[in-house]
């Protein structure tokens, strides 16, 4: 096995995605140190769709704004609904890697106001999905993987186009925008497997600029 296989490369397998392999490796101790402050005080839920199911993938927020969704629809918010507190500050740590990221593929300008941390367990999942609810489609998302390994799937302008499947692996990062920003994408539902830092789990954070 090549140990060295994940060190840090940028590939663009489809027009308009950046896949940076092992880009995150070097900010994971911190990140992770950060990532317990931020959920000690906005703690992970699983939030309820429109339509009242409850989501498989546990999730919470850190910015000046975190998206949300319930009963009344999917939006973003300056507070968080749980506790009616803020959402916590993005921590330094999170705000380097993402801007770092965003430059590396391409994006020089990218400052965050919003991360969605996702929490997968085994079996959870997220469908494919736009992620359209941000007022400026120039933004580029950027999107963290740590923990055990994921399918990340990724189509095309309808959910009904055929969708690519990529491993994402411990500090492996997504970054799409330009023609590729509105392509519907999710993540499969996730297998066992473990991790020396996380156990069975796999943190997924995801950057946007939201307001």
């Amino acid at each position: 096995m090549d140990l060295f296989a994940h060190l840090t490369s940028v590939e663009t397998p489809l027009n308009g995605l950046s896949l940076l392999k092992g880009f995150a490796l070097q900010y994971a101790p911190t990140l992770l140190l950060d990532l317990d402050n931020v959920t000690t005080q906005a703690p992970f839920r699983h939030m309820i769709t429109p339509n009242g199911l409850k989501m498989s993938v546990a999730m919470t927020n850190c910015g000046q704004f975190g998206w949300v969704t319930d009963r009344q629809g999917y939006r973003y918010d300056a507070f968080d609904p749980q506790t009616q507190n803020r959402w916590p500050r993005m921590p330094d740590s999170f705000l380097a890697l993402s801007s770092a990221a965003a430059s590396a593929a391409g994006y020089s300008d990218f400052v965050p106001d919003a991360c969605l941390i996702n929490r997968y367990q085994v079996g959870a999942r997220m469908g494919l999905h736009q992620d359209k609810d941000e007022r400026d489609f120039t933004q580029p998302i950027v999107s963290v993987s740590l923990g055990v390994t994921a399918t990340f799937q990724f189509g095309g302008l309808k959910r009904s186009d055929k969708a690519s499947n990529i491993p994402l692996y411990h500090g492996d990062v997504v970054v799409f925008g330009g023609e590729a920003r509105l392509h519907y994408h999710g993540v499969r539902p996730l297998k066992t497997s473990m991790h020396p830092a996380l156990g069975a789990v796999r943190i997924n954070l995801t950057f946007r600029k939201a307001g």
